[in-house]
């Protein structure tokens, strides 16, 4: 029988993380280097859950050194990594390269300075609440659920927990404090889910910058 939720996460929950930093990205990691996926993952578990790279060097050695026999295929009792492009015969090895690429920033201390993320996992590592905002209200079928984006904008307000709205909205002041190339906003919105332009005459900065005042202050006439 599959994994339970819970014997997944106590022994590959972190290693899963780990491997989904990869999505879209080539696992190119070397000895001497980690890839720009791995630095991405140091980058944002440090700043946020640094206890857990520990428990990802411990994982993924573990499934280097005892990856699933037989039985546990048959059974379908264990954790299927996902292809990242590398030969089967090359995964051990790859996975041991990334243990010891964790092992090396922990014993050294090497902490990733903050800065923009710089793949699809990272924005919505750093960026949860914003990633469900746009990819949920302001996907594709957008224009077909709502009447234009200040609707979109108070249905969520009105159908969200307080205490997620007041969490959207810091992580668009934080987005915004970035101060970022209009351009690269735009990058950004799409990689967190959103599949509609912004209303005029707005940018993707002013638009974010609108939304977060609308979540935080008083609830007057929103839109041009």
């Amino acid at each position: 029988m599959p994994l339970s939720p819970l014997e997944h996460d106590r022994h590959y929950g972190e290693l899963d993380q780990v491997i989904r930093a990869y999505t879209g990205q080539p696992a190119d990691d070397t000895p001497d280097k980690p890839s720009q996926a791995l630095a991405a993952y140091l980058r944002q578990t440090w700043h946020s859950r640094p206890w857990a790279l520990a428990i990802a060097e411990r994982q993924l050695r573990d499934y280097a050194d005892h990856p699933p026999g037989r039985l546990r295929l048959r059974l379908g009792e264990f954790y299927a990594v996902p292809d990242v492009g590398l030969p089967e015969n090359d995964i051990q090895q790859w996975l041991h390269c990334l243990a010891d690429h964790i092992k090396h920033s922990i014993e050294k201390g090497e902490v990733p300075p903050p800065g923009t993320p710089a793949t699809h996992w990272e924005w919505h590592a750093r960026f949860p609440e914003l990633g469900q905002f746009l990819g949920g209200w302001f996907s594709q079928d957008m224009p077909d659920e709502f009447n234009d984006h200040h609707t979109a904008v108070e249905d969520y307000r009105t159908s969200t927990d307080p205490h997620l709205v007041a969490r959207l909205a810091g992580e668009l002041h934080e987005l915004l404090a970035l101060d970022l190339d209009e351009p690269d906003y735009a990058l950004a919105v799409a990689e967190l889910g959103m599949e509609v332009d912004p209303p005029a005459p707005y940018s993707p900065s002013a638009w974010l910058a609108l939304v977060a005042d609308r979540l935080t202050g008083p609830q007057a006439q929103y839109g041009p």
